[in-house]
């Protein structure tokens, strides 16, 4: 009993102190710690636990990330997406029809942009290259029948036009300024769906997939994370602005399906050639005249470089715009125009930004030292000029490029005429056996001088063609013939 009545004090004494105790800390006011996050003009880095007054809690103005908004870039963009078809056949009363069998005539599909208000539309190739007929379907379900442009196998992009106006319009941002890490919209229309956005970051610039399999192809891509499928190819990249960064170009995948890695053409480079392709029907490139390569760690070591960054010069061709300008092999670029470049795709890309006869600054390594050079580049037939969209058309339907002799081959040779500077692989003259560096001196008996001359004769002729000329090393004269 006695035990009992001890427990009872105690138990009654440690109320009546525990009592007094929160009355004291009350008097007291201990100050709280809370916690508030509060949007801020500029992301800082922040202790976001800090003590506040008594009854006055202090606001915080920094917080670790600015909030992120797509609503604004994704409105922007969506209405002026659309989807493609590419079609084999012809309409009946507007409209398209399965064959008797009840096969469709769409060889492919994908989404395009609308880069004014007057209705043209930017695409990739091989979205509409097999088609002969184009159905573009706008965000609101409207179809209109569009006709190609312009085409780039290069680039992998195409310039389609419909017969509208005041159509909503995508504006080209600077694709050089687009950032690692920065937030952007993926925007397409696949099959049909209305625009589809996915949101992701930029994880890397200038990509080369080797996906492309025109001799001149440039393959500089933007890789995203943002979501693209097929029937994406096409689509608009954008800013978080709504501003046009890229056209999605590719994704790489096992399964056919999307796994993380998409590649977009920069905005710089698409505006570039639908700029060319609506001046003048064909895109104007203009060319170093050199074979190139990345650094690797053998040059490196060789050339006592710091990094691996830069791009080494293999080769210098004769008479080229970088030979005339005083590059030599073994020379390492490292910037065009004040703009950096890293590796090989960023040279191409940087040059493929000017025409034949525009002058660009190389700044370039030599023995450890920087220099730079001015650069008049020329068109692919080692002119400083532009090219003609026939001449362009007809060279690339046979299969090889040519270019006048310079002065200097003239004097050594003691003649003029037309070299060869490369044939591709599978076509008409590739079937004839001729090698590059062949010299043209005759077509079908008739003596050529100049590129222009043996130009003008070749589109005036059909049938057989019979080219006479000769290799420089070899004394004897050569014939090669095809039927145009």
């Amino acid at each position: 009993m006695k035990n009992l009545l001890l427990i009872v004090v105690v138990a009654v004494i440690s109320s009546l102190a525990t009592v007094l105790i929160h009355e004291r800390m009350d008097n007291d006011e201990m100050p709280e710690r809370i916690i508030v996050r509060e949007q801020a003009p500029t992301p800082q880095y922040a202790n976001l636990i800090t003590p506040s007054t008594p009854n006055t809690p202090q606001k915080h103005t920094k917080m670790t990330t600015t909030p992120t908004d797509f609503i604004k870039g994704a409105s922007k963009a969506t209405p002026a997406v659309v989807h493609i078809r590419a079609l084999q056949g012809k309409r009946s009363n507007g409209q398209f029809f399965d064959d008797f069998w009840g096969r469709s005539n769409e060889l492919s599909s994908g989404s395009g942009v609308i880069i004014s208000s007057d209705g043209y539309i930017v695409t990739n190739n091989h979205v509409i290259e097999e088609g002969n007929v184009l159905e573009v379907t706008l965000d609101g379900q409207r179809s209109l029948e569009a006709k190609i442009i312009g085409k780039d196998p290069s680039t992998d992009l195409a310039l389609i036009k419909v017969k509208e106006v005041g159509m909503p319009y995508l504006k080209f941002a600077d694709s050089d300024g687009a950032k690692i890490g920065e937030w952007v919209l993926a925007v397409g229309n696949p099959f049909n769906l209305n625009s589809t956005v996915t949101a992701g970051i930029i994880s890397a610039k200038a990509r080369n997939i080797n996906i492309l399999e025109d001799q001149y192809s440039i393959e500089s891509f933007i890789q995203t994370d943002a979501a693209v499928n097929p029937g994406n190819s096409g689509g608009a990249l954008v800013d978080t602005n709504g501003d046009l960064i890229g056209i999605n170009t590719a994704i790489i995948t096992r399964s056919g399906r999307y796994e993380g890695y998409s590649f977009a053409v920069p905005s710089n480079l698409v505006k570039k050639v639908v700029d060319d392709i609506r001046e003048f029907g064909t895109v104007q490139r203009g060319f170093l005249g050199v074979n190139i390569q990345d650094i690797s760690d053998e040059i490196a070591s060789s050339l006592k470089l710091n990094s691996l960054d830069g791009v080494y010069l293999s080769r210098v061709n004769p008479g080229s715009a970088a030979e005339d300008a005083g590059l030599r092999i073994g020379d390492v670029i490292t910037s065009v125009n004040g703009n950096p470049v890293k590796s090989t795709p960023e040279l191409q890309e940087q040059v493929a930004l000017f025409r034949p006869g525009d002058r660009v600054n190389v700044e370039y390594l030599r023995d450890g030292k920087y220099s730079s050079a001015g650069v008049v580049l020329r068109n692919r037939n080692n002119n400083p000029t532009l090219m003609s969209k026939d001449n362009l058309v007809l060279s690339g339907e046979l299969g090889f490029d040519l270019r006048n002799l310079n002065s200097n081959e003239i004097r050594t040779l003691g003649m003029d005429g037309v070299r060869v500077t490369s044939i591709i692989r599978g076509s008409l003259i590739d079937s004839t056996n001729m090698q590059p560096d062949f010299i043209i001196t005759k077509i079908n008996d008739i003596r050529v001088k100049d590129l222009d001359k043996f130009m003008k004769i070749l589109d005036e002729t059909t049938g057989r063609i019979v080219l006479e000329g000769f290799y420089e090393n070899y004394p004897d004269v050569y014939f090669y013939n095809f039927v145009k």
